[in-house]
């Protein structure tokens, strides 16, 4: 078999029960949780194996997040915005249509953690013959233990004694989560396979399973697809066309209706981390099932997994407990309660809490910002800005800023004035005054912003010029 594989990575989802980690504004798919790395990092250098462009599908809110992935580990490739989320059916559809016709395309989600990356290349390989052919070849993984928390899916007859392919077989039926007796009875039973939600098939044998069995979300892609526009290594969709869109996935949408649609078995580790839970058993356990990662201790301890990554915590005769310290918010949840953790992102959410659904620390195309503190009329943050990046020429109606340089060179636009700036040096820039910051060299710049004034929000800039396309003059616009 001779065709080449395309990698496309569906960045959607916000993975509410890794809170405090994962966040509307930070998913779990870009949070660091594996040796440093995040999930979408390692799903690029997996997906990456094929030796083409790897195609992003992720939402317009997380963009920077994306290109600063990609940019990371030096992965080639384009990335699609979704104006708002729809659904993998949506997603698959927006895949196809923008891909060639016989282009064989690999859509694995951005959050799961397969660590054996050749033995997933093989798997994939097997399925190439079936997706070549027209069949929408799925992977299920082979349970391990009942699982509740994943789909199941029934093989039925081999593709070798039904189309004469070597590896596969014809999904009997797809089974929904079950309940603990449920997932007992399939794991004695053998032959059932966790549902994956990896697919790959050739870009019209999707278009062609669209359009029979979900016509509406077809039609209202190809009107978003129709007339693309490209920001930089964005793709963006027409909103107005993808908005119409009703939600599904592709499995409710076409998989589980479609008569071709096969299944590979993989062997291997596979996990959604869909929960601490899950990421606990990422980490190796000591004697007493405690397992650790970063700037953790324990003493006297049990069952306990504590995630820290930036200062140390000490857990002291704890048993069944997950703890989870951030640079804002911290988890204690008994291991029996890690489900909940959903419900109480809703109820931090109702109650006002920022923490609910933002870092301290956002993205930015030029580097990123941290919130440092903040009080009545004041906010400080740490800038880090990338070498040869600048931010938008801008002024604001209601805060004046206060740029100190701890490392690397700045240079300051302050009206029709230019300074460089180096190391312990500063400038100040009093509200209504035209400026920008850039790094002129080749080294990371760091600045400590202080801001002042009636009003700190996002929204009070005014950009007159910005190298990222984000112009709006004369008129307050959002600052990502």
């Amino acid at each position: 078999m001779t065709a080449s594989i395309h990698p496309v990575v569906l960045c959607g989802g916000s993975g509410t029960r890794l809170w405090p980690l994962s966040r509307k504004a930070l998913p779990k798919q870009f949070a660091p949780l594996v040796d440093g790395k995040s999930l979408l990092q390692l799903s690029l250098a997996r997906l990456s194996q094929w030796g083409t462009p790897v195609t992003c599908i992720g939402a317009e809110d997380h963009r920077f997040l994306l290109q600063e992935s990609m940019e990371s580990i030096g992965i080639p490739g384009r990335q699609i915005l979704e104006p708002l989320a729809r659904g993998t059916a949506a997603a698959v559809a927006v895949a196809a249509l923008l891909a060639a016709p016989d282009d064989i395309l690999l859509l694995a989600p951005a959050d799961h953690h397969i660590p054996d990356t050749e033995l997933f290349g093989r798997t994939v390989a097997q399925g190439l013959d079936a997706a070549a052919a027209g069949y929408l070849v799925t992977f299920g993984v082979t349970p391990t233990f009942p699982s509740t928390g994943y789909g199941y899916i029934e093989p039925g007859e081999s593709l070798a004694d039904k189309a004469g392919i070597a590896s596969g077989h014809l999904v009997a039926h797809f089974h929904e989560k079950p309940n603990l007796i449920e997932a007992q009875r399939m794991l004695l039973q053998g032959g059932m396979l966790w549902n994956s939600g990896i697919l790959l098939a050739q870009a019209q044998a999707l278009i062609d399973a669209l359009e029979t069995w979900a016509p509406d979300i077809l039609a209202t892609c190809r009107r978003a697809t129709a007339d693309c526009k490209l920001d930089g290594s964005f793709l963006r969709i027409d909103r107005a066309a993808f908005e119409s869109c009703r939600s599904e996935s592709i499995d409710y949408a076409v998989l589980e209706k479609h008569s071709k649609t096969a299944v590979v078995p993989f062997s291997g580790a596979w996990s959604d981390v869909g929960s601490w839970g899950a990421v606990a058993a990422m980490h190796e356990s000591d004697k007493d099932g405690n397992r650790l990662s970063g700037k953790a201790t324990v003493l006297d301890a049990r069952n306990t997994f504590v995630h820290a990554p930036l200062r140390p915590v000490v857990a002291l005769g704890t048993e069944d407990l997950v703890i989870v310290d951030t640079q804002d918010a911290v988890l204690v949840a008994h291991v029996d309660s890690l489900e909940q953790v959903k419900e109480v992102v809703g109820l931090l959410t109702r109650s006002g809490h920022a923490e609910a659904t933002e870092h301290r620390r956002v993205a930015r195309p030029w580097g990123a910002f941290d919130s440092i503190d903040s009080g009545e009329r004041f906010q400080v943050k740490r800038l880090t800005v990338k070498p040869g990046a600048k931010l938008s020429l801008q002024m604001h109606y209601h805060r004046a800023e206060h740029w100190v340089v701890v490392k690397g060179t700045a240079l300051v636009t302050r009206d029709d004035e230019t300074t460089l700036l180096r190391e312990n040096e500063s400038v100040y820039i009093p509200l209504g005054v035209v400026h920008r910051l850039e790094n002129p060299g080749k080294t990371m710049l760091e600045v400590i912003e202080v801001q002042s004034g009636s009003y700190l929000g996002e929204d009070d800039i005014v950009r007159f010029d910005d190298t990222y396309g984000r112009v709006t003059q004369m008129k307050k616009v959002s600052a990502t």
